[in-house]
């Protein structure tokens, strides 16, 4: 009976568990130093004209505002002069005009340092490198040291553990 009951005993126990076990640690270091860059945005030309109980001209056609007049080949355009009559005498009306310029386009490439004559533009110096520096050491610890202007430093440590 003792010998029957070690049997059941070893054939009921599990048999024994089998895992794949993958551990991974990936780590990286980003420095960068930008370079200098300009960005600019030429403004175009605009016109607007609105009215009411008025008639408006541009001297070509009553009732009608004909655009912007002559472009010229810088890109500026020379607007019409816009002349408004009131409709009739003691109504109440309205009228307002606006006209905004546009850059002129430039046609040279400006000279290191320097900028076009545009509305919008951004422009940023040369990154400094300095003491721009970056280590991670073996237990996981990220050690960045700030650069100069125009610099970034970005550092990571990834743990992968994966069981199957």
């Amino acid at each position: 009976m003792k010998r029957l009951l070690f049997v059941v005993a070893l054939l009921s126990m599990g048999s024994a568990a089998r895992a794949d076990l993958t551990h991974r640690i990936t780590s990286s270091v980003q420095l960068t130093v930008d370079a200098a860059a300009t960005n600019v945005q030429r403004i175009g030309n605009s016109l607007s004209v609105s009215g009411n109980g008025v008639t408006t001209s541009d001297g070509t056609t009553a009732g009608v505002v004909g655009g912007l007049g002559t472009v010229g080949s810088n890109g500026v355009a020379a607007p019409p002069s816009i002349t408004a009559t009131q409709q009739t005498a003691g109504s109440a009306f309205s009228f307002s005009s606006s006209y905004t310029a546009g850059d002129a386009v430039v046609t040279t490439a400006p000279t290191v340092g320097a900028v076009n004559a545009y509305s919008n533009q951004t422009s940023t110096a040369v990154g400094a490198a300095g003491d721009l520096a970056g280590t991670i050491t073996s237990a996981g610890v990220i050690g960045l040291t700030a650069g100069g202007g125009g610099t970034s430093a970005t550092g990571q440590v990834v743990t992968e553990i994966t069981v199957r």
